[in-house]
């Protein structure tokens, strides 16, 4: 039996996490790790309270990937991984995020600010400011093949 490494472990759990997602364009999750062991999680969906795309439809449809973040009513699920942590006093300084795409640059300035070391990511995503952002703040970035 062939165990798991860490990365494809935790990579397995963001994407379980995923499947709560309410996108209608990408199922993605997160998952916010310090010293083995798992902090918070997130999936990419509406804000708390409001209707989903899956009820609505999505604003952003015939839009490219990638583009028109502001027409999208969802959070994305790093974005809610952070505020989870933000919401139960957890430090998120020195984490690894791991992703099932690819982060945004928006998500990359959350991460940024919110002192996590490292981002793991299995998917990509057409935002090459993104890795810029992390690279010039000395974040690691590794994708998972």
């Amino acid at each position: 039996m062939d165990r798991p490494g860490l990365d494809e472990y935790f990579m397995e759990i963001a994407s379980v996490v995923a499947t709560r997602s309410t996108c209608l364009r990408h199922k993605v999750g997160a998952v916010i790790v310090k010293e083995k062991r798992i902090l918070t999680t997130g999936y990419n969906g509406a804000p708390t309270g409001l209707p989903h795309c899956l009820d609505l439809g999505c604003r952003r449809e015939g839009v490219e990937s990638g583009h028109r973040h502001e027409l999208c009513r969802a959070v994305h699920a790093e974005q809610n991984a952070i505020i989870q942590a933000a919401l139960h006093g957890v430090s998120t300084a020195g984490a690894t995020l791991y992703c099932t795409h690819q982060p945004c640059v928006l998500c990359a300035k959350m991460m940024i600010n919110a002192k996590i070391c490292r981002v793991v990511y299995r998917h990509g995503y057409p935002d090459e400011e993104a890795l810029r952002f992390l690279e010039l703040a000395g974040i690691e970035v590794c994708r998972l093949e």
